[in-house]
This record gives C-alpha cells, structure tokens and sequence, in this order.
C-alpha cells in the first residue's frame, strides 16, 4: 500500500511540476510577445505626460484616479498590440537573430493566426479605452501604432536607413496621450517632451544597431551601421544627442533644479559620445551608449515627477 501512495504521489508531484513548467513558459512567451520592455518603458513617458498635464492645469493626482487608469491600460494594451503585430509580421527574419529567435511567432509555441488577432482585438481595446479619456488621446495613440505597426515595421524597417527615425514618431506620442489624456490643447511642455523622445530613440536604437550589426545583416535589414559603418553612425549618434542640449531650457517652468539635473544628463551623454571617436572598441563604445539612454530616460521623466510631487499629488 505504501508502495502504490508514494508512486501516486510522485506521479501527482511530476505532473504538478509540468503544469508549473508549461504555465512558465506561457508567461515568458507572452512577456516576449508584448515586448514588456518597451511597455514599461513607454509608459514611464505617458505617466510622466500626465503628470505633468495635472501640474500645469492645476488639478489632482487623486480626483483624476479614474482617468489615470484608463490612461494607462489603454496606452499599454495599444502598445503590447502593436508589438504583437510586429511579432507577427517579422516572423521571417526573427529566427536569424539571436535576441528575436525565442519569440513564440518563431518557436510555434502561439500560432501567427493566433498573434494576428489578438494583436488587432488589444489594439482596439486600447483604442477603446483611451476614448474615455479624450478623442485626442486616442488619436495621437492610432497615431504611434500606425507609424510602428505600418509605416515602420511593414515598410521602411526592410527598405531604408530611415526606418530609425520613422519608428521613432512611434516612441514619441506617448507623452502626448498622457497629456491629451488630461489636458486635450496644444501645450509647449508636451512638444517638448515629444521631441525628447524623438531624438533620444536614434542614438539609443543606432547604438543597438552597431552590437547587433551582424545579425541585422543577416536579416537584410539597412540599420544605418549595416549600410554605412560605424564611423558614419557614431557621427549620427553624437548629432542627434547635441540636438538634446537646448530641450531642458523649454522646461525651465518645472524648476532650477530640473533643468540642472537634465543639462548633466544631456553633457554626461554628449561626452560619452564624443568618446567614441578615440575607444577602439566600438562595440564595447556603442554598450556605454546603449546603457546610458535607459538610465538617461527613466531620470529625465522621473525627475519630472519628483520635482512637481508636492504641487500636484494632492
């Protein structure tokens, strides 16, 4: 009898631990399917958009409670649905590079059909949900999912070296939907704050492009370092971040402090980029860069936020 109880139990215990395993695995080929980096990230922006709506109209974190939400998990879902469209479009070529051949569009663990529509019902829904907001908010958010899921992914990703900048209008609105969200005229603080996003995402992505040149190479696709070199892309790089420098100065409403801290952050960038024309390592150089935007980013709009807190938390 002791015998067949524990043999029941190590088949009750190894099927428990399958269970476990395969539910694992959904979850991590769902977090690769929706991209959770880039939602984490965008969102830090849209938060930040409407913080900073709040501020400047002179209304309350906790009597908008209701709108924030709404704001966010629309913003979220339209994102993790046009990341799913992209997974489903770029099915061909994700298996020749490392950082994309585990995405279950590749592996066949969710078929495309499957990704395919729910990439369009999430995007809907999120497009739904922003509608409760604002007409603005849910326009400048078809907007960024236009541009990335069509204009970048479907067309230019293949064909250009622009894809980078054309993707980059994507990266840019959402600011502009936590702002809208709140606050649905135009402002010079959420143009701004577009432009940050705008011109950040090129030394970020092209610095990305340099370590991953290879693969980018074997997929076909034009990165700028692909088609034209390191030498002319780090020129690219420290272009684009100089464009940075006067941006903080447009914020001098939010403070002294602000405007120090971003300046730091934009010369701290500049230098580091200027580095690169004596390292010999450009790899090792393009890693600094990379790793300097996602820091950059997440102070930049959290500083934002600390620095307007007591104001507009209320």
């Amino acid at each position: 009898m002791d015998k067949v109880e524990t043999a029941t139990s190590q088949v009750v215990g190894n099927a428990n631990v399958a269970d476990e395993q395969r539910s694992a695995s959904l979850l991590t080929d769902i977090k690769s399917l929706i991209k959770v980096g880039i939602i984490n990230s965008n969102l830090i922006t849209v938060f930040a958009g409407f913080w900073l709506a709040l501020y400047f109209t002179g209304s309350s974190f906790v009597a908008n409670i209701g709108t924030f939400a709404l704001t966010m998990v629309g913003s979220a879902l339209v994102i993790a649905g046009g990341c799913m469209l992209n997974n489903w479009y770029d099915a061909d070529i994700d298996p020749i590079m490392t950082r994309t051949k585990s995405r279950p569009t590749v592996t066949g663990t969710i078929s495309l059909q499957t990704v395919l529509t729910l990439g369009i019902l999430i995007s809907v829904l999120g497009f739904g949900l922003l509608l409760f907001t604002s007409v603005q908010a849910a326009l400048f958010a078809f907007m960024g999912w236009f541009v990335y899921v069509v204009l970048y992914t479907m067309w230019s990703k293949r064909k250009y070296t622009l894809n980078t900048a054309i993707g980059s209008f994507s990266g840019a609105a959402p600011p502009l939907i936590g702002w809208s969200a709140v606050e649905p005229n135009f402002h010079i603080v959420p143009f701004i704050l577009f432009l940050v996003m705008f011109i950040w995402q090129t030394p970020h992505f092209l610095a990305l492009a340099m370590r991953k040149s290879k693969e980018y190479k074997a997929a076909g696709i034009p990165m700028l370092p692909v088609v034209h070199g390191f030498e002319f892309t780090k020129r690219q790089i420290v272009v684009y971040i100089a464009c940075l420098l006067p941006l903080p100065f447009y914020l001098a409403s939010l403070g002294t402090t602000f405007v120090v801290i971003a300046s730091i952050l934009n010369v701290g960038w500049l230098i580091i980029g200027l580095s690169g024309f004596f390292m010999k390592n450009d790899l090792k150089w393009a890693n600094f860069i990379f790793i300097y935007s996602l820091n950059y980013l997440t102070i930049f709009f959290l500083m934002m936020v600390v620095v307007t807190w007591n104001t507009t938390f209320s």
